[in-house]
């Protein structure tokens, strides 16, 4: 190039950066995400709701939440997503699954809990759960959860380390648990075994910016009090939570008190169990006792409606839980007895179960329900002070809901559509940690094809092996 022609291009491209300089709004500061022109729903303490409104995002974490017109004068985005007739709110919290049971959806369906797991869960378990399952249904699972909008899940299950990988990979987060359970089961042969994978697992994960690892011995009915206070004494070792069923049945109520003489969870109690960070799913057979040692234990409760609705469990006392001061949250389960991970639906399931058992239409409004799914289900976690809500300085877990299909119109009330109306088909976009993991309806952070094509070729297997469990 002439040194003329070399010049004028130089001069050009000044003058350009000069203009540019001189459009761009002076005293910006610079960010990654800007989501912006929704109504922003907070769910902080106040309950806080802007019309119009923005989110903030700067690397992992919240950096401000207010009007539109505010945000946008104030940062310049390197990416913004522009959340136009949606709702923005907080990631939705799955306080109890078991991500690869996915693959079992269906397997098993109108069956009580003991039959439901002895005689279909436990044997399709034992024929086909492998580290190679575990991966494609986790894969499964957290695509389903980040097209629904949960950003955070606690799981149980084998092979965890499995389980964390993929959902680290896929960008979700996840309180994760390693069961430990008294039979022989995929990764373990023994109890002893499966508290030696648990350390390992505590110690692999530790310190990780999204998966929590904890110990999940099974239920107080598959474990020798012996194994239990091991599972406690592990988890403080690691400062890490532990992770339980308790009282979904009252076959397991009667069984505990005929061995011991006591409620499960005060059973429990007698052992140390709750003497840690602690959260127990179900909950659904525990008396005033129970809850007032509970809520003085500081342990959380995951309410699992659809689950229990369809495994005739019982109605757990939600409303009472939360009189009661216990940190409660929201939970779908598994797949395999829900049969979804959709956490919209456990909002709308579990404020309409309540005004049914208690004969109240005011009990579980939508707003409590909402809570549960967000504010609550992360104290109930023990991650109140890092997620849960959109307020500055919390991590970055973001989710955007349109609201407008035709069975979302008219909207008087976003908190009201958002659990008794809206789907987990409605999320938009999918934050967590600041990394878009779904923008308008496209995921990025997995090859949808690609885990339904290996989902579809394990269920294969799984019918393969259940068809030969059957014949005679």
């Amino acid at each position: 190039m002439k040194r003329s022609a070399l010049v004028a291009v130089i001069v050009l491209a000044v003058v350009a950066g000069l203009a540019w300089q001189r459009t761009r709004p002076a005293g910006r500061t610079s960010i990654t995400l800007l989501i912006t022109g929704g109504t922003v729903v907070t769910m902080d303490a106040a309950g806080s709701i802007i019309p119009d409104g923005a989110v903030a995002i700067d690397g992992d974490a919240i950096v401000a939440v207010g009007a539109a017109a505010d945000l946008d004068a104030r940062y310049n985005a390197r990416e913004r997503i522009d959340a136009g007739g949606q709702v923005i709110m907080p990631g939705l919290i799955n306080t109890h699954t078991h991500a690869p049971m996915v693959l079992f959806r269906g397997l098993a369906d109108d069956l009580a809990l003991m039959d439901w797991l002895t005689q279909y869960i436990f044997p399709a378990e034992k024929a086909t759960v492998s580290p190679e399952f575990v991966r494609i249904g986790t894969q499964l699972a957290v695509l389903e959860m980040i097209e629904s909008g949960t950003t955070t899940y606690a799981d149980m299950y084998y092979f965890e380390e499995e389980i964390a990988a993929a959902t680290k990979a896929a960008g979700v987060r996840g309180v994760l648990g390693q069961t430990i359970i008294r039979f022989p089961v995929a990764d373990a042969a023994t109890p002893e075994a499966g508290l030696a994978r648990a350390e390992a697992f505590l110690a692999q994960w530790a310190n990780d910016p999204l998966i929590v690892p904890a110990v999940a011995p099974h239920a107080p009915y598959t474990l020798t009090p012996e194994t239990l206070k091991a599972a406690r004494g592990l988890a403080d070792k690691y400062r890490a939570p532990l992770l339980i069923h308790l009282a979904e049945t009252r076959d397991e109520v009667a069984t505990i008190a005929g061995q011991f003489k006591m409620s499960p969870a005060m059973f429990l109690d007698s052992l140390g169990l709750w003497g840690g960070r602690s959260l127990a799913a179900h909950g659904v057979w525990v008396d005033e006792a129970d809850m007032r040692m509970l809520a003085e234990r500081g342990v959380g409760l995951s309410h699992n409606p659809e689950s229990n609705m369809k495994l005739a469990s019982g109605t757990a006392p939600v409303t009472a839980w939360l009189a009661a001061g216990i940190p409660s949250g929201l939970g779908t389960d598994g797949a395999a007895s829900n049969n979804d991970l959709d956490m919209f639906e456990a909002m709308r399931t579990a404020a309409l179960l309540q005004k049914h058992a208690t004969g109240d239409p005011r009990a579980m409004p939508a707003r409590q329900a909402l809570e549960l799914a967000t504010r609550r289900g992360a104290a109930a976690l023990g991650l109140g002070d890092r997620i849960g809500s959109l307020e500055a300085g919390k991590l970055a877990d973001v989710i955007t809901v349109s609201m407008s299909s035709a069975r979302q119109t008219p909207m008087f009330d976003p908190l009201s559509h958002l659990v008794y109306v809206t789907r987990g088909t409605d999320v938009r976009s999918t934050v967590v940690n600041g990394r878009v993991l779904m923008r308008q309806g496209q995921v990025t952070s997995l090859n949808r094809s690609a885990v339904l094509r290996e989902a579809t070729a394990m269920a294969e297997k799984v019918r393969a092996a259940v068809s030969r469990k059957e014949e005679p």
